[in-house]
Protein backbone atom coordinates (compact mmCIF):
# COMPACT_ATOMS: atom_id res chain seq x y z
CA UNK A 1 0.00 0.00 0.00
CA UNK A 2 1.53 3.39 -0.64
CA UNK A 3 0.11 6.42 1.01
CA UNK A 4 0.70 10.34 0.01
CA UNK A 5 0.77 12.61 2.93
CA UNK A 6 -0.41 15.77 0.25
CA UNK A 7 1.11 18.18 2.50
CA UNK A 8 4.39 17.05 2.74
CA UNK A 9 4.59 16.49 -1.27
CA UNK A 10 6.59 19.20 -3.11
CA UNK A 11 5.13 21.84 -4.74
CA UNK A 12 5.69 21.35 -8.29
CA UNK A 13 7.08 23.78 -10.89
CA UNK A 14 4.46 24.89 -12.94
CA UNK A 15 3.76 27.84 -15.35
CA UNK A 16 0.50 29.43 -13.10
CA UNK A 17 2.99 29.80 -10.72
CA UNK A 18 0.47 27.88 -7.92
CA UNK A 19 0.49 25.78 -5.34
CA UNK A 20 0.22 22.54 -7.24
CA UNK A 21 1.41 19.18 -5.72
CA UNK A 22 1.50 15.71 -7.87
CA UNK A 23 -0.21 12.59 -5.66
CA UNK A 24 -0.80 10.25 -8.44
CA UNK A 25 1.72 9.24 -11.41
CA UNK A 26 0.98 5.99 -13.11
CA UNK A 27 0.97 5.02 -16.96
CA UNK A 28 -3.02 5.31 -16.57
CA UNK A 29 -3.68 8.48 -14.80
CA UNK A 30 -1.86 11.11 -13.07
CA UNK A 31 -3.29 13.52 -10.55
CA UNK A 32 -2.57 17.00 -9.01
CA UNK A 33 -3.71 18.78 -5.64
CA UNK A 34 -3.78 22.75 -6.58
CA UNK A 35 -4.35 25.03 -4.00
CA UNK A 36 -5.49 28.28 -5.04
CA UNK A 37 -5.28 31.69 -2.38
CA UNK A 38 -7.85 34.11 -2.62
CA UNK A 39 -7.17 35.94 -6.22
CA UNK A 40 -5.16 33.29 -7.39
CA UNK A 41 -5.85 31.74 -10.30
CA UNK A 42 -4.82 29.44 -13.64
CA UNK A 43 -4.01 30.55 -16.71
CA UNK A 44 -6.57 29.35 -19.57
CA UNK A 45 -4.96 25.90 -21.14
CA UNK A 46 -5.74 23.05 -22.51
CA UNK A 47 -5.12 19.70 -21.75
CA UNK A 48 -4.81 16.89 -24.58
CA UNK A 49 -6.92 14.58 -21.97
CA UNK A 50 -10.21 14.43 -20.66
CA UNK A 51 -9.57 15.95 -17.22
CA UNK A 52 -12.18 16.02 -13.94
CA UNK A 53 -11.77 18.35 -10.98
CA UNK A 54 -12.89 17.43 -7.39
CA UNK A 55 -13.49 20.36 -5.38
CA UNK A 56 -11.35 18.94 -2.06
CA UNK A 57 -11.91 23.16 0.20
CA UNK A 58 -13.84 25.99 -0.48
CA UNK A 59 -15.59 27.88 -3.37
CA UNK A 60 -14.42 28.61 -6.99
CA UNK A 61 -14.80 28.97 -10.49
CA UNK A 62 -14.41 26.77 -13.34
CA UNK A 63 -14.50 27.95 -16.48
CA UNK A 64 -15.00 25.47 -19.28
CA UNK A 65 -14.75 26.52 -23.07
CA UNK A 66 -17.99 28.84 -22.85
CA UNK A 67 -19.44 27.91 -19.50
CA UNK A 68 -18.43 29.06 -16.03
CA UNK A 69 -20.04 28.40 -12.73
CA UNK A 70 -19.37 28.67 -8.84
CA UNK A 71 -18.28 25.47 -7.24
CA UNK A 72 -18.04 24.14 -3.81
CA UNK A 73 -16.89 21.73 -1.56
CA UNK A 74 -17.62 18.07 -2.92
CA UNK A 75 -18.45 19.22 -6.65
CA UNK A 76 -16.64 17.14 -9.66
CA UNK A 77 -16.55 19.33 -12.82
CA UNK A 78 -15.90 17.09 -16.08
CA UNK A 79 -13.27 18.84 -18.55
CA UNK A 80 -13.60 17.35 -21.66
CA UNK A 81 -9.92 16.78 -23.68
CA UNK A 82 -8.80 20.06 -25.64
CA UNK A 83 -11.40 22.62 -24.53
CA UNK A 84 -9.89 25.53 -23.17
CA UNK A 85 -10.17 25.82 -18.98
CA UNK A 86 -9.36 27.29 -16.17
CA UNK A 87 -9.68 27.71 -12.46
CA UNK A 88 -9.82 30.63 -10.19
CA UNK A 89 -10.61 31.85 -6.55
CA UNK A 90 -12.69 34.55 -6.48
CA UNK A 91 -13.69 34.21 -2.72
CA UNK A 92 -11.76 35.24 0.16
CA UNK A 93 -10.49 31.54 1.49
CA UNK A 94 -8.80 28.70 0.01
CA UNK A 95 -9.64 26.89 -3.01
CA UNK A 96 -8.45 23.16 -3.20
CA UNK A 97 -9.09 20.86 -5.82
CA UNK A 98 -7.94 17.50 -7.13
CA UNK A 99 -7.30 17.51 -10.75
CA UNK A 100 -7.03 13.95 -12.43
CA UNK A 101 -6.24 13.67 -16.25
CA UNK A 102 -7.45 10.15 -17.56
CA UNK A 103 -5.45 8.87 -19.20
CA UNK A 104 -2.08 10.28 -18.26
CA UNK A 105 -1.14 12.78 -21.17
CA UNK A 106 1.92 12.03 -23.11
CA UNK A 107 2.34 15.19 -24.36
CA UNK A 108 2.21 18.49 -22.27
CA UNK A 109 -0.23 21.14 -21.45
CA UNK A 110 -0.82 24.30 -23.61
CA UNK A 111 -1.00 27.55 -22.46
CA UNK A 112 -3.54 30.40 -24.43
Amino acid sequence: MKIVDVAKEPIGKNPHNVDARKVYDTEHATAVVITLAPGESLKKHITPVDVFFYVLEGTGIVEIGDERAEVGKDHLVESPAKIPHRLANESDSTFRVLVVKVPRPTTGTRLL
